[in-house]
């Protein structure tokens, strides 16, 4: 009997002295209060966004629509910092306890407003975007994860102010530490710059037709701060360094207003002239007259008889058509082709080939004359 006094003095011992000084008592209350707040969390968010939402529906822009969507997740948070803040409150903390309370309290407050601040970024960006008519598309991008960035780092240094940790000091040693590691990132940097001047003079966006003269030609996929992502036609990727796009000849196709046709067709040695002037003139007037083809007004356009090769009488065809799609510019080209072959057909001439004729003026007189086995 005496054994049971003593567990239970020791039991009602352990409940009021419990950890740091508090009961067990209040801290299961304080428990139940942080509990009682997770419960609601979802009836609270859903009453605060319905009451935010009924409040952004009066106004005319969609600009605050789109950021109450976005804030909903950082909502959802502020009952889980409600529930610790009283919970703490509640506890009574003293001395060291009080203080990393409310510092923890702090952290989360400040955690909240910027998760939200980098949420914001979404419809923001939707405004930022209106830049790309001074701005490419990809150097806006560019600028949003600049700022989603620095966010983040203002956030990081907050937390780390609340907590005492001065931030200065640990700029001073990064900024030693980023001299020596520039010193050996020296490619990483000039990539980067690269990457701007290639997105600030518009050399191509994102989804062009590039090539690149001795690296590759292919479909521009994502421009990144070190590297160019291009898909070449075999659907390889291809990552480019940006200072091999920024010191290189790049061609982009995709910026093309007009795509070239630039044949030579060579027609018999025994073609007249007439017939040379009926090929020429039908070819040009099938051209001009084609809704597939520029004007000679829109792009330079030739047929002229041209030169006189070694097999044949060369006809120089020069000239663009409206599309620059590569599918569709065959299409145009293999039409061409059908009626050129009718042209010169009909002008009673054909094609020449390559050929070589060798004249013998006489044969030698004293030829060996010819065995003939004997017959057995």
């Amino acid at each position: 009997m005496d054994d049971l006094v003593i567990f239970w003095a020791l039991v009602v011992d352990v409940w009021h002295n419990g950890v740091a000084g508090i009961d067990v008592g209040r801290m299961l209350v304080a428990v139940g209060i942080l509990i009682g707040f997770l419960f609601v969390r979802k009836l609270f968010t859903r009453f605060v966004l319905a009451w935010l939402k009924s409040i952004v529906k009066k106004t005319s822009t969609q600009v605050d629509d789109y950021a109450i969507e976005a804030l909903e997740n950082p909502i959802r948070f502020v009952p889980v910092v409600l529930g610790i803040f009283f919970s703490t409150q509640y506890l009574e903390l003293e001395g060291v306890y009080s203080e990393i309370a409310e510092n923890l309290v702090r952290s989360l407050i400040a955690f909240t407003i910027f998760w939200g601040s980098v949420e914001l970024l979404v419809p923001i960006s939707r405004y930022i975007s209106r830049l790309e008519k001074h701005l490419t598309h990809e150097l806006v991008e560019w600028l949003i994860k600049a700022i989603r960035i620095a966010i983040i780092l203002i956030g990081t240094a907050t937390i780390l102010q609340i907590w005492g940790i001065q931030v200065g000091p640990i700029l001073a040693g990064a900024g030693l530490f980023g001299v020596a590691v520039a010193l050996g990132a020296q490619d990483l940097f000039k990539n980067l710059i690269a990457g701007l001047l290639i997105l600030g003079e518009k050399r191509f966006r994102k989804g062009d037709w590039i090539r690149v003269d001795g690296i590759v030609e292919g479909t521009v996929e994502s421009i990144g701060f070190r590297s160019t992502i291009i898909r070449r036609f075999d659907k390889a990727p291809v990552m480019v360094p940006n200072t091999n796009l920024a010191d290189t000849a790049v061609t982009n196709f995709s910026a093309m207003t007009h795509r070239r046709i630039y044949w030579m067709i060579g027609v018999e040695y025994s073609t007249n002239v007439e017939q040379l002037r009926d090929i020429r003139d039908q070819i040009e007037q099938y051209i001009i007259e084609s809704t597939d083809f520029a004007s000679p007004e829109e792009a330079s356009t030739f047929v002229r008889i041209d030169s006189f090769n070694s097999s044949s009488i060369d006809i120089m065809l020069y000239c663009f058509t409206r599309t620059t799609d590569w599918g569709k510019w065959l299409a145009v080209k293999e039409q061409l082709a059908y009626r050129i072959k009718q042209i010169i057909e009909g002008a009673g001439t054909d094609f020449a080939f390559p050929s070589q004729s060798l004249y013998v003026k006489a044969l030698p007189s004293e030829r060996p004359e010819i065995f003939i086995p004997p017959s057995e």
